[in-house]
């Protein structure tokens, strides 16, 4: 029969209407039944999901539908922007309770964006993302696109940047009307390649010229576009650009709390009746989000790849502990590099 995890993954699929999800977990619910001894149980849940599938054109948990997306871009914008439709929602994150709250206010404002200007006030729009490598910024700017149905344009820095003097510029102009011209979300990961500080003694003309010009484009936008920044180095941000966001929001590595709550809403569909929390709480720590989630997905496999739907603690806790191995010799290498 279904376990209590279960359930609670049903019901979140379908809030969020996402039906493979919600069939999938069906599918799994009458798999354990038959295992079970429940066949009868089984037979009649595989047919409701077969019948629900035929006729799921009309059912309930249908998609609403979503805006045409845009035309791929083309030419010279095409070598700059690189445009996805993500599905992603935030209840597919575990944030702190401060950083969710925000983010759920830029979506009650942007959602309410026709009302707030009728009296004269602006949504929020332009967020600074700050924190360590893994702990959900550009995951953040996937899900705020996912929650309002907007494509999302990440900004392509290899293209962006060159060594001549002025063309980065005018590559951020073309940017910045694609932003007006557009509605999206518009990310610019690394943003610390754009937004150096003027005053570094490594300065050159021409960082300064193209901080000059992001700041003034920023400051012109009047879009409806949403703007993210992202960096993993805030301390080398020009001050001027903290004032240019509408919310600056930190991003840091989970508490164990928060940890194990990742690793709960990530082996949904197993059963976690024999884990030992107090060990994986242990193998967990100092692990960012991404590492979480790598992680567990590999534990759920290897669950899986020997017929078992029991996850057990040390296959999870091997894994976190090879993400571990694995997220300190990338350290080490950087620390040796020139």
């Amino acid at each position: 029969m279904a376990t209590a995890e279960q359930v609670k993954a049903l019901i979140r699929s379908h809030a969020e209407g996402d039906e493979e999800r919600f069939y999938a977990i069906a599918m799994q619910v009458a798999a354990s039944a038959a295992r079970s001894g429940h066949g009868n149980f089984a037979i009649e849940l595989r047919t409701l999901v077969d019948k629900a599938k035929v006729g799921r054109g009309v059912t309930p948990l249908k998609r609403a539908a979503r805006p045409t997306p845009v035309v791929q871009p083309t030419g010279e914008l095409g070598g700059l922007l690189g445009a996805s439709f993500p599905k992603t929602r935030l209840t597919h994150m575990v944030l702190e309770a401060p950083i969710r709250s925000r983010l759920d206010r830029v979506l009650v404002e942007q959602r309410e964006r026709e009302r707030l200007t009728s009296h004269g006030y602006s949504p929020l729009r332009k967020l600074l993302l700050i924190g360590p490598p893994g702990t959900g910024k550009t995951m953040t700017a996937s899900a705020l696109a996912g929650e309002l149905g907007l494509p999302l344009f990440t900004i392509l820095l290899d293209g962006l940047i060159t060594k001549y003097m002025g063309e980065t510029a005018a590559k951020l102009r073309l940017v910045f009307d694609a932003v007006a011209d557009t509605r999206g979300v518009y990310f610019f990961d690394e943003f610390d390649a754009l937004g150096s500080d003027r005053g570094a003694k490594n300065d050159v003309g021409e960082v300064r010229r193209v901080l000059n010009s992001f700041l003034q484009f920023l400051e012109q936008d009047e879009s409806d576009s949403i703007i993210i920044g992202a960096t993993n180095h805030p301390a080398l941000l020009d001050h001027a650009l903290f004032r240019r966001f509408d919310d600056v929001l930190e991003y840091g590595q989970p508490s164990e709390q928060l940890a194990l709550e990742i690793i709960r809403n990530r082996t949904t569909l197993l059963s976690t009746a024999e884990l030992d929390w107090a060990a994986v709480a242990s193998a967990a720590r100092s692990l960012s989000h991404a590492e979480l989630t790598k992680a567990c997905d590999q534990a759920a496999k290897d669950t899986i790849l020997v017929n078992s739907t029991v996850l057990a603690t040390s296959v999870l806790v091997t894994a976190l502990n090879e993400r571990r191995a694995a997220a300190g010799k990338r350290g080490g290498a950087r620390e040796a590099g020139p």
